[in-house]
């Protein structure tokens, strides 16, 4: 028995046979149209072929929810964007390209481009890939990309795998997924995750395993396993426990650790409420403004977010404005050309440039919230000084939102959380990005992976970091105002960390007291801390922190909470 070894992103144990990813769709030959040929015809059959290519991916989409339906929306504006199209056009018109190899040439163009950049934007070309390769495909009759179809189910092994194909994989029929590329917070993983896929990322050797060998694959521990014994096979065929959650998450000594969900829209916010979540750590707004060329209107806004607030009436959602820039431009909001994007005007900074986009934001949750029964909090993204936490404060008060926070993505706020908390009622800690900010370490790339997680000794050290610094922001409030009892300022986890059950415990150990996940995870975090004092998550977080490397911490981790095992985790 072979045991390849990569990143555990998505818990659970399967076993099954391997089917590898398709060839991508190979490039068309270099072949020039013949003189006289209708030129304006054949660079129009480029703008038709991306026309269809978006609404399939539109109609993907609206049959899709939550994470899930944001990034075929992302993949569905990328096709959209005229760039690809004109560049096309051009190569056809003055070069006399084939529109398919036109196609391909214009995507090269952009993907380098992209990948000069860098950080998010490099992390961009493997999706214009994607797109070149279903418009390629449209003009040529062919097969477009996408997960095959065996008749069975299988264990996907890809070296990589577009959002667009993972948002589609079917959990009945995948049983594991192992990419040789990615990292554990790249959209392969975040969308495993969420649908509750077993799944191990930048495994050395996975390009070597071959189409109807069986291997089983351990997500928690992020080993795949070759030609594994009967009994094993046997063992991780067995039907997985699906824990449901309902009620409050508590640690073994009854201390409450609220369990939220992160949504996307109103499908995703009724399947979280559905699931039994306690309310909403994460609501991201962006669904409502991508693949448009122009910003949505107050009262579009009102209504939508009325919707996912009717979902969660009674209990706290939490909404983050509009996180724009990097990989998620906006036409009427973010700038071309920024030399780094990932470093640029994204967030809460576009409101300085465009303080009519926030304001008309922040007076669609207020009218949103005053219509609705549910308890809403607001918060802002890439935030990095007190200043601008302060701005926010006061833009949120000004339209009577009185629980005004911030998300603390950036190592700075981590280290400044006493300052920024000191107006901030909460913080959000978006480990995705801190992660990579704090490692300096692209999260899609393969090489990189065990730098691009959470388990890092430095990363943890900064939630702990931000934790110290909200109980120092409520003592003072004490201190200096005279005021009854200490100013709560509770700070939760929305990033991808706080759907690992083996990294719970330690976030709740380090001073968290709320993560937010994708609902398939909510009952196995309630398992897993409900079989954990409080004062024992405090001495797995020391066991992390006093670790040399992530791999050292997930390890140490491991081995002090055997329950992870019991619990098939």
């Amino acid at each position: 028995m072979t045991s390849l070894h990569g990143v555990p992103v998505s818990p659970g144990r399967a076993a099954g046979v391997v089917v590898t990813m398709p060839a991508p769709v190979p490039a068309p030959v270099l072949a020039r149209l013949p003189e006289g040929a209708d030129l304006e015809a054949a660079a129009d059959r480029v703008s038709q072929a991306a026309r269809t290519v978006t609404a399939d991916l539109l109609e993907r989409a609206g049959r899709a929810s939550g994470t899930a339906a944001d990034v075929l929306t992302v993949t569905a504006a990328m096709a959209a964007d005229p760039t690809l199209a004109e560049a096309a056009a051009r190569l056809v018109r003055e070069d006399r390209e084939t529109p398919e190899r036109a196609v391909w040439d214009a995507a090269q163009g952009v993907v380098d481009q992209l990948e000069s950049l860098g950080g998010l934007m490099a992390e961009r070309a493997r999706d214009v890939r994607d797109v070149r390769d279903r418009i390629v495909a449209a003009l040529t009759g062919q097969r477009p990309p996408g997960v095959p179809e065996p008749g069975h189910p299988f264990v996907l092994v890809a070296h990589d795998l577009a959002p667009a194909d993972t948002a589609t994989l079917d959990p009945a029929q995948a049983l594991a997924l192992v990419t040789e590329g990615g990292g554990p917070t790249s959209h392969t993983a975040i969308l495993a995750r969420a649908l509750g896929i077993p799944a191990v990322v930048a495994v050395a050797g996975a390009g070597d395993l071959r189409d109807g060998e069986t291997v089983l694959v351990d997500g928690g521990r992020g080993t795949v396993e070759r030609d594994p014994a009967a009994e094993a096979v046997a063992a991780a065929s067995a039907p997985r426990v699906q824990r449901t959650f309902a009620g409050q998450g508590r640690t073994a000594d009854g201390v409450h650790v609220e369990l939220l969900a992160n949504v996307a829209d109103p499908a995703s916010a009724k399947a979280a409420a559905a699931a039994g979540a306690e309310g909403v750590g994460l609501f991201r707004t962006e669904f409502l403004f991508l693949g448009r060329p122009d910003e949505p209107g107050v009262d579009e806004q009102t209504r939508t977010y009325h919707a996912v607030l009717d979902a969660f009436a009674g209990r706290k959602v939490v909404v983050r404005t509009l996180d724009a820039g990097a990989d998620k431009p906006l036409p009427f909001l973010t700038a071309e050309g920024e030399p780094n994007p990932a470093l640029g005007v994204r967030g809460l900074r576009t409101a300085a440039l465009h303080p009519d986009v926030l304001e008309r934001q922040l007076e669609a949750i207020a009218a949103a919230a005053a219509r609705s029964d549910a308890d809403v909090w607001v918060m802002a993204p890439m935030v990095a000084t007190p200043d601008e936490a302060d701005r926010f404060v006061a833009r949120c008060a000004a339209h009577g939102l009185a629980h005004a926070g911030v998300m603390i993505e950036v190592p700075a706020a981590a280290l400044q959380a006493r300052w920024i908390l000191e107006e901030a009622t909460f913080a959000s800690l978006g480990t995705n990005d801190l992660t990579q900010y704090a490692m300096a370490a692209d999260r899609e790339l393969g090489a990189l992976a065990e730098l691009s997680t959470t388990w890092q000794p430095a990363v943890l050290r900064l939630v702990a970091a931000a934790c110290e610094g909200a109980h120092v922001a409520e003592r003072a409030h004490e201190d200096d105002r005279g005021a009854q009892g200490p100013r709560e300022r509770p700070v939760g986890v929305c990033g991808e960390a706080a759907g690992d059950p083996a990294l719970a415990p330690v976030l709740v150990g380090l001073g968290v007291t709320s993560l937010s996940m994708a609902p398939a995870a909510l009952g196995d975090i309630a398992a897993v801390l409900a079989t954990t004092t409080l004062e024992r998550c405090r001495r797995l977080a020391r066991l992390a922190l006093g670790s040399r490397d992530a791999w050292a911490a997930r390890q140490a981790v491991r081995a002090a909470l055997p329950e992870l095992d019991a619990l098939g985790l």
